[in-house]
């Protein structure tokens, strides 16, 4: 028997336990990985909260991990027993010493890039490809407006931005977050609790705003974003860290400069193989040039989950987590 994280009921963190779990073997077009490092995202806290519902309980969460094959289900040519592997997006069930898994959800991992560097990154760091490259495609010159700049995909979005030729504005909490995000590309940080964050951008881009804006604050910041942004800005709202946000007259897009919002998922972007491979080889890539720096900046015992979730909805986190089975 192995062991995982398993929710019975949506709750608090305390509704994470460390249980035995039966895993038996890949069914055709599945693996059955070993893991090796597991990686911690706000999306999780959604789902242990039901404001992302999971399909039934008991469930086990997680949506972000790595490790090595060490069984191959019928019809899967593509791995073999051994192979290094990581994932990131649905199904859910990361949080797990070893399970099953579709083979065709998962890359394999050049030799360059480690199984922990793995898990501090898959799932943030193509959420950052697919922002940065698919769903406003930045180039150079362009300002950007980033929310939580010290998180994880704060992190990688600053370096991989800056890379592409954009000024890089981002949102934080403290001095200390304010400075880790300078080190990591953004050429100027606002301190949202102490600043008007709309009039700031509009001082930093000489009245002009910007031309995107990555928020995944939600119900705090999605206003003040709006005011951010140049005439038909692009909004991108990707998370709710501090809500939803509120129904809103669609009117309001154009009465503040024609403006465009979306509302993207990475398991949209990625839902075809193609896209995965593609998404997953354009940040392997970036992070092997050493344009983008990736590390684990904490790292938890899997069975310590649930502190690991308090930690990270206190907003005592920065950059990337990582749980160890």
């Amino acid at each position: 028997m192995s062991k995982a994280i398993r929710i019975h009921q949506c709750g608090g963190p305390e509704v994470l336990r460390w249980e035995e779990v039966k895993v038996g073997d890949p069914g055709p077009g599945q693996l059955r990985v070993r893991q090796t490092a597991v990686g911690l995202n706000y999306i999780d806290v959604y789902h242990r909260t039901g404001l992302y519902p999971l399909p039934s309980l008991p469930w086990t969460l997680g949506m972000e991990g790595a490790g090595c094959v060490e069984a191959v289900g019928e019809g899967v040519t593509e791995f073999k027993i051994g192979d290094r592997v990581a994932y990131a997006g649905p199904p859910v069930g990361a949080y797990a010493e070893v399970r099953l898994i579709p083979a065709d959800r998962v890359v394999a991992l050049p030799d360059a890039i480690s199984d922990q560097m793995a898990a501090a990154m898959m799932l943030q760091g193509m959420t950052a490809q697919s922002l940065l490259r698919r769903v406003y495609p930045v180039q150079a010159g362009d300002a950007i407006l980033l929310h939580a700049a010290a998180g994880g995909v704060g992190l990688i979005v600053s370096q991989w931005a800056r890379y592409l030729g954009a000024t890089v504005i981002g949102t934080v909490g403290s001095e200390e977050k304010a400075e880790l995000a300078r080190a990591h590309g953004c050429h100027y940080t606002i301190l949202y609790n102490r600043e008007n964050v709309a009039e700031r951008v509009r001082e930093l881009t000489d009245g002009q705003g910007v031309a995107v804006v990555y928020d995944s604050v939600g119900k705090d910041t999605f206003m003040g974003s709006l005011d951010s942004l140049q005439p038909m800005g692009m909004m991108v709202s990707f998370g709710n860290a501090s809500g939803p946000v509120p129904a809103f007259e669609p009117a309001i897009l154009a009465a503040k400069g024609s403006l465009f919002l979306t509302r993207p998922t990475l398991m949209t972007y990625t839902a075809k193989r193609t896209d995965l491979l593609a998404s997953a080889a354009e940040l392997f890539t970036v992070v092997a040039s050493g344009a983008v720096q990736i590390e684990a900046r904490q790292t938890y015992p899997l069975a310590e989950t649930a502190q690991a979730h308090r930690d990270l909805e206190a907003r005592k986190t920065t950059g990337s987590t990582v749980l160890l089975p």
